[in-house]
């Protein structure tokens, strides 16, 4: 093969795979395909890749949170008709107060709860980059969430039916104008701007820790009986004493029952305590650290 090689170059020099002269610059296809699979091959992994793809684009997404918002509404009037349903833990209702004649409320997480920001985590996707809070702002500010599916035909039933809707979220209050601006627009209803309880909220005897939401669910319940609760987090609904994968566990075979009744969990692989709690609760640790103790955690099923 070597052979009849050498002899066509020597019969015909303008082969290209004889030539010893420069080559001929590339045409553009092949450069681009060339400058692709450089890029590709050098592109670091995202552990945020699939998880945002999936929110984005899945139908599987949207109709399991089209599932949940549609058997909240189910149960909405069963809930409205029973004078004890009472969808706050009893430490919480204790510190609150009786709710008896209380009008109702249903409590919601904001952020991929009822707004979808995944275009946020998209960016941080292309850009190689992670959440913080000047990029975070900035996304707020924008005012470009979307509803998350299904709940908005849940947030006017429960309208109509003089429920109000307590947006408890660990957006600052500092973000409260562009937040609620959002949510109007895209057609929640807010009944004024008190039922915003963001970050930072101040509540007359009670000591938050952090990003803790107790102490402003104990806030809404002194002034609602609150029927339902919404969230993508398990904070959203309890205490988190302890984030490790077993406390976590131990919550769920605790409140578990609450699940699809008072307490309505969407789907978010993208984000959340989970995450924490499967490396540590170590976020100082850098990316590839996290990485492999996340790896780490996978369960095998090995002897």
């Amino acid at each position: 093969m070597r052979t009849t090689l050498l002899a066509l170059c020597l019969l015909a020099l303008t082969l290209p795979a004889c030539r010893t002269g420069p080559p001929a610059a590339p045409a553009a296809p092949a450069a681009s395909a060339t400058a692709t699979a450089t890029a590709t091959a050098t592109a670091t992994a995202d552990d945020n890749l699939n998880a945002v793809l999936w929110m984005q684009v899945s139908a599987e997404y949207r109709a399991a949170a089209l599932s949940l918002y549609r058997a909240a509404g189910d149960r909405l009037d069963d809930a409205l008709a029973d004078p004890d349903w009472d969808a706050l833990v009893p430490e919480e209702r204790a510190a609150a107060g009786s709710a008896a004649g209380l009008p109702p409320a249903v409590i919601v997480d904001i952020d991929e709860t009822v707004l979808d920001n995944s275009p946020y985590q998209a960016r941080l996707v292309r850009d190689g980059t992670e959440y913080d809070e000047a990029t975070w702002a900035a996304w707020v500010d924008e005012r470009q969430a979307e509803p998350v599916p299904g709940v908005l035909a849940f947030a006017r039933l429960a309208d109509t039916r003089g429920v109000t809707l307590v947006y408890l979220s660990n957006r600052t209050q500092a973000s409260a104008d562009a937040t609620l601006a959002n949510l109007r627009a895209v057609g929640f209803p807010v009944a004024d701007d008190s039922v915003f309880l963001g970050l930072g909220t101040e509540v007359e005897d009670c000591q938050s820790r952090g990003s803790e939401k107790g102490c402003r669910r104990v806030l809404a319940g002194r002034r609602y009986r609150v029927l339902m609760q919404f969230g993508d987090q398990l904070g959203d609904f309890v205490r988190v004493e302890r984030n490790t994968p077993q406390a976590r566990e131990q919550l769920l075979a605790t409140h578990g029952e609450w699940f699809g009744e008072r307490w309505w969990m969407l789907p978010n692989p993208s984000y959340g305590g989970w995450e924490a709690a499967a490396f540590g609760n170590a976020r100082g640790l850098p990316r590839e650290a996290r990485r492999q103790a996340k790896r780490d955690a996978l369960d095998l099923k090995e002897k």
